[in-house]
């Protein structure tokens, strides 16, 4: 009897003070700066705190460029993070990295989440989709091309702020205005390869590349000598030797001028709308990309941009089920309509698009539908969206040789003639390393 007591006592004991059930981790590796940083890190939280089984560690790893090159050594060395976030850029070559992800379609299957492609926006889901049919990644921060506009600049320039700038022609003018008004930086873009070369092409719906700009193939080649880029990089040229147009670096280096007040006019990622919320001291406006009127079918779309969350290879079955808990979660209508109104980046699903049009947020934040109504427009094979091999070294390309145009040690036509030269020679070699 004693025995059986004491053995009871211990048992009790053991059981008050024995750990609880542990948490399976899952490790996300992300590229998120300034207040994007501070959303991914809320919804690994929001997610944390609505359920104890699974627990999301979201770390920074440097710029998208670094995370991916981070990511590679990491899974040679059998320690790669469970998500991964990759800009749009780095789509052919993780579709192409064969073995070292696991289809986002075929985790959320297996672990019974309730999956439908069908759910999301047509030019987000197809641009992440296998030929297939099978969806690859995630769509994440979803983002497009689109104007920014001080508006206190305008005025103080002269500037009607009713009708704002929708044409090259009328950029270049308010440009004048604004630097006749004492404007040092007139206009400004980030990311000059994706906003005035890439979104520029599929705007205008003429071909960046061939082979529907990689979707058909790998044997896809650049097109950005075209006599419609020579014009709008000749444009952009003339207006640099104006001081009308202000280069500020690679990246999305330059938004801090626009967000600072130095720089009137920016072209850039929809996803920089909550940096501009939060921290522009001065009433601004968000609008569509401007264009050539004169080009038949123009605007036609603009193409997908931001990053996509990819599923690593070689973890635990219990761990991918957390992965699929943790993007069921995010997809949640209400979810995907917060981040969107906090962002500025997609709402990826149709579902979360009409919340936040119902909630009355576009009529009170005019000009946030722009990037919704810029990408769910009908596509054409010239504007569905650029997926080739060897992209991030192509964007690198880009910058090197725009810049030497910026700098007036090129020609436009020099420049154009160069990046596509340069980069077949990487589609060439990308092809090579990828025949089936």
């Amino acid at each position: 009897m004693r025995f059986n007591t004491l053995a009871l006592a211990s048992a009790l004991a053991a059981t008050m003070f024995a750990p609880a059930h542990a948490q399976t981790e899952i490790q996300w590796w992300h590229s998120m700066t300034a207040v994007n940083n501070e959303w991914v890190n809320d919804l690994a939280k929001q997610f944390n705190e609505s359920q104890k089984e699974y627990k999301i560690v979201p770390t920074f790893k440097g710029t998208y460029d670094e995370s991916m090159t981070a990511s590679i050594a990491a899974f040679r060395a059998g320690n790669a993070p469970h998500i991964l976030q990759v800009f749009e850029v780095g789509t052919a070559t993780m579709m192409a990295s064969k073995g070292a992800i696991v289809p986002v379609g075929q985790v959320m299957k297996d672990a019974g989440e309730k999956f439908d492609p069908a759910a999301y926006i047509p030019a987000v889901a197809g641009y992440y989709t296998a030929p297939n049919g099978q969806m690859l990644s995630f769509p994440f921060n979803s983002s497009t091309t689109v104007f920014y506009i001080n508006k206190d600049a305008f005025k103080a320039a002269g500037i009607p702020t009713d009708k704002l700038p929708t044409t090259w022609p009328e950029v270049t003018a308010a440009a004048a205005k604004l630097k006749a008004s004492g404007h040092k930086c007139p206009f400004t873009t980030a990311w000059q390869g994706w906003t005035q070369l890439e979104s520029f092409s599929a705007w205008h719906n003429v071909e960046y590349a061939t082979k529907s700009n990689g979707l058909a193939g790998l044997d896809a080649r650049l097109k950005v000598n075209s006599p419609l880029h020579l014009r709008h990089i000749e444009n952009l040229s003339n207006m640099a030797k104006q001081g009308l147009f202000v280069y500020k670096g690679r990246g999305n280096v330059p938004e801090a001028s626009f967000v600072s007040g130095e720089c009137a006019m920016i072209n850039t990622s929809s996803g920089f709308y909550g940096n501009v919320a939060k921290n522009a001291k001065f009433a601004y406006a968000v609008a569509p990309l401007p264009y050539y009127q004169d080009v038949p079918n123009a605007p036609q779309n603009t193409v997908i941009g931001g990053a996509s969350l990819w599923v690593m290879s070689g973890k635990k079955p219990a761990e991918y089920k957390g992965v699929a808990k943790f993007f069921s979660f995010i997809s949640q209508p209400e979810v995907q309509s917060a981040s969107h109104k906090r962002t500025g980046y997609l709402p990826v699903t149709l579902a979360s698009y009409k919340l936040t049009e119902d909630s009355g947020f576009y009529k009170q934040n005019p000009g946030t539908d722009v990037a919704v109504t810029q990408m769910i427009r009908k596509v054409t094979d010239k504007s569905r969206g650029i997926r080739l091999g060897n992209y991030v070294q192509i964007r690198a390309i880009e910058d090197e040789e725009l810049e030497q145009v910026w700098g007036g040690k090129k020609t436009p036509k020099e420049a154009l003639d160069a990046i596509v030269k340069r980069g077949d020679e990487q589609l060439e070699r990308f092809q090579k390393a990828n025949k089936s």
